[in-house]
């Protein structure tokens, strides 16, 4: 049968002897895998046994160009067979056009940028900028979420993740995500930074409400704090402009990941203003950040979203995937901007969601017991989102939402 993998091949295993493979090889840290992916093309994949899917999780919103985009493999690969690794003792002219590039897509004025490898470690090179201020203190909103290192973890508010390593580095305080007056609270000219995500991804895509950054960046000013936004998930393209806080404010700290190397390790920390001289040589390093290489893939993706015109589409698919998905009447509400898009169930059943779209060709992601997640890359076609809306109310149906 066309696709079908030789059940006994050893050059071809399949998604069973692979997940078993893995079970013994490498450490317990995910659970088991669901599949094994073995190739990819825009935004479909297919698995080891020859399954295709539409990705609709985008390696958790990192695939902007989707899998195998050729513009993205041109660099790479070019880059490659040019000049992969050189250390941070010399530079070369794609990490500084990356850095520059940021800055202009920021477009807030002189700034100065870090490279580091990815979000957890834009995060705790960020959290040690915050410390060069003098003050310690840094304000946090629940249900963040920044990170897995020690430092980056210590900025997460979830019991889960933080009880098993404690103590964790302090002194960081936990406010209601929104409360503008719990925010003010907690601020005090002892704070060093406010830590916030314009829209919270791991919480199930919560946006921030109106006023609510316009208010913190108010309590930095006042307080002589830093207002440091997070926009590893939100940033390079996902909400349909190159960063969710666009419009809004201007942060003095911003830290990216995820979607900027499309698919390449890459993460950055880019200071604004007072924040772009606080880090001095011997404060802070990295062997494999601003690689060559990752610098080539990330220009490469941000060339490419903006020559195919991504933003735009990422806008229009997203509001008809929002439109489409709010009409059931099983979902009660539908959040998030561009291609990043949570959704609430009227049970919690988005366990049995995530396990049903798997097995009519969708991969979705469920960062709660009744939310799903969707960020896939900005290539997904239009003919995907209608096939998707589609698909849906069977896909709720077989889950028993």
């Amino acid at each position: 049968m066309s696709g079908s993998t030789d059940q006994t091949d050893p050059t071809n295993p399949t998604n069973r002897q692979l997940g078993e493979r893995y079970t013994h090889s490498l450490m317990n840290t995910f659970g088991p895998p669901k599949l094994a992916l073995v190739r990819g093309e825009g935004a479909h994949v297919w698995d080891a046994d020859g399954k295709e899917y539409v990705d609709l999780l985008g390696g958790i919103a990192v695939n902007t160009l989707g899998h195998a985009h050729p513009a993205l493999v041109a660099a790479v690969t070019e880059q490659m067979s040019t000049l992969g690794h050189i250390s941070n003792f010399f530079t070369s002219g794609p990490q500084v056009e990356l850095a520059e590039t940021l800055l202009r897509l920021v477009g807030a004025g002189p700034g100065k940028v870090f490279l580091a490898n990815s979000g957890t470690e834009a995060n705790e090179a960020a959290f040690k900028l915050t410390r060069r201020t003098g003050r310690t203190q840094v304000v946090v909103a629940e249900g963040g979420f920044h990170g897995r290192t020690m430092g980056a973890l210590a900025l997460t508010s979830k019991a889960a993740y933080r009880e098993p390593f404690e103590p964790l580095p302090g002194h960081v305080t936990f406010v209601p995500y929104g409360d503008a007056d719990a925010l003010r609270e907690a601020v005090s000219d002892q704070t060093a930074a406010i830590l916030l995500e314009p829209i919270q991804g791991e919480a199930g895509v919560v946006p921030a409400p109106d006023g609510y950054l316009h208010a913190a960046r108010a309590l930095a000013d006042e307080s002589g704090a830093l207002l440091w936004l997070d926009e590893v998930q939100t940033g390079m393209g996902r909400t349909g402009e190159w960063f969710a806080h666009a419009g809004q404010v201007v942060p003095d700290v911003l830290t990216l990941a995820k979607g900027l190397g499309g698919g390449y390790p890459i993460g950055a920390v880019i200071g604004l203003g007072r924040a772009a001289d606080l880090l001095e040589p011997g404060n802070h390093g990295t062997t494999f950040g601003g690689s060559p290489v990752a610098c080539a893939a990330a220009l490469a993706v941000i060339r490419t979203v903006e020559s195919e015109g991504l933003l735009e589409h990422a806008r229009a698919a997203g509001e008809r995937l929002r439109e489409g998905l709010g009409a059931d009447p099983r979902v009660t509400e539908v959040r998030g901007r561009g291609l990043l898009i949570g959704l609430d169930l009227v049970s919690e059943t988005a366990a049995a969601v995530v396990d049903a779209a798997q097995e009519a060709g969708w991969i979705v992601n469920m960062p709660t017991p009744d939310r799903i997640r969707l960020a896939p890359p900005l290539v997904l076609t239009d003919a995907d989102v209608e096939a998707f809306l589609q698909a849906w109310p069977a896909i709720l149906d077989k889950a028993g939402t």
